[in-house]
């Protein structure tokens, strides 16, 4: 497990060494490690008293912004939000819902595979294009990765 100190808040915003400049397709092996470790950073952070399943999440805006967020876990298990969704949140009160999102990175401190849910998958796909690359935990401890478009194939759409 990677460790970091975790930031002082449950969503974190930096500045970065992630250009806006390049297609999210063209961040280089550095690039998505540090957005990795952020996520595994904020992870620290989660809510999971129920689950025990701290997730962090890490978003690359096109502005070149980073913000993250984690889960934060509800008895009632249906009020839970998840880390994807928490940064969602974050960087649309903060920068305002024409963000647009050119990377994520989700990480959990458990070291098990899981992709975004159908609920963040939807999420995600509000606020980002169908080349944005979702960064998520696959089997044997690596990094997979996939476009939104890969992801959710048949998103809901609003009709304007």
């Amino acid at each position: 497990m990677l460790s970091a100190p975790a930031p002082d808040s449950l969503t974190h915003i930096m500045s970065s060494e992630l250009s806006a400049e390049q297609p999210s397709a063209a961040l280089t092996p550095a690039q998505i490690a540090s957005l990795q470790q952020q996520a595994v950073t904020v992870a620290h952070h989660a809510y999971a008293p129920y689950s025990n399943f701290r997730v962090g999440a890490a978003l690359l805006l096109t502005d070149g912004t980073i913000v993250t967020g984690c889960n934060v876990e509800n008895a009632s298990y249906r009020l839970t939000t998840c880390a994807e969704q928490t940064a969602i949140t974050s960087a649309v009160a903060l920068r305002g819902p024409g963000i647009r999102i050119r990377a994520i990175a989700v990480a959990n401190l458990n070291q098990t595979a899981s992709q975004p849910c159908g609920a963040c998958r939807q999420t995600i796909h509000e606020f980002s294009t169908p080349d944005t690359i979702v960064y998520f935990p696959a089997e044997g401890g690596s990094i997979a990765q996939a476009t939104m478009a890969e992801l959710l194939p048949a998103a809901f759409l609003l009709n304007e």
